[in-house]
């Protein structure tokens, strides 16, 4: 799908007073009806991602971290059965799963008396049963639940939409008769780094000459492409009379780089 410059900008100006709750796809939905959901909720995904990162310091500072775990320890101490965590989250314009680790830390540094390791809060937030504290562990699975941006459920659903298209792009390859090489066959022939589809013989689209294809189950918008310009696709391009693989397509990548 195509948007507009104009259309985008609109769609991100206003996503700028939502949180990332599963209701703020409805409201979505009806403000931009033209719009697909999946189309949505990339961009919304994206661009909470980025509102995130340009606060991120803040809400890990030690002063924030102290005054959240003081407010979550009030807040169930009034009403255990409430939304302690979710409410804060919204309330300081946080992802709740994030919020939910920031208070996880420092519920064990305060348990412990040592900082946790990445792997052991890791394992905690994809499983709260493993959180020795009932009311905090029930607290974080209600974040995690209902961040539609952050969390190890959302990560699960990206994993998954991102092999779907996978499994898409090479049965419209297939259909369309084209020899190609996927990751796992480059793979197994040594290749460290490669993008999901090799043509073995290119193909021109919209005049230009297609020679691989990276599969990204997202909006491409103009930071996403800076990005996965600076962390993939130059290599790609740099390594390009490899990634032909057949000798043939070596032979004329060759030839192309000589007559330029």
């Amino acid at each position: 799908m195509k948007l507009t410059r104009e259309q985008y900008n609109e769609i991100a100006e206003y996503l700028e007073q939502l949180r990332p709750t599963r209701q703020c796809m409805r409201i979505l939905a009806e403000k931009f009806p033209d719009q697909s959901q999946s189309t949505l909720q990339s961009i919304f995904s994206q661009e909470y991602q980025k509102r995130i990162k340009r606060t991120h310091w803040k809400h890990h500072s030690a002063e924030a971290t102290s005054s959240y775990y003081k407010r979550y320890l009030n807040g169930v101490m009034r009403n255990p059965a409430a939304s302690v965590l979710l409410e804060l989250a919204n309330e300081v314009d946080f992802s709740p799963a994030l919020m939910a680790r920031i208070v996880l830390e420092e519920f064990l540094h305060q348990q412990e008396g040592v900082l946790p390791t990445k792997p052991v809060i890791n394992s905690m937030i994809r499983d709260p049963s493993k959180i020795p504290d009932r009311v905090l562990a029930r607290q974080v699975f209600q974040c995690t639940v209902n961040d539609c941006c952050y969390g190890p459920l959302v990560d699960c659903i990206k994993h998954a939409i991102g092999h779907e298209h996978e499994i898409l792009l090479r049965e419209m390859l297939q259909e369309k008769k084209l020899s190609f090489l996927d990751e796992n066959q480059l793979r197994a022939k040594g290749y460290d780094k490669t993008p999901d589809i090799i043509l073995e013989v290119p193909v021109a689209v919209e005049g230009h000459v297609i020679h691989w294809i990276e599969s990204k189950a997202s909006f491409g918008d103009e930071c996403s492409h800076q990005s996965y310009l600076h962390d993939q696709f130059w290599s790609y391009w740099n390594r390009e009379s490899l990634i032909g693989c057949s000798a043939p397509v070596q032979q004329k990548l060759q030839e192309k780089s000589s007559k330029q």
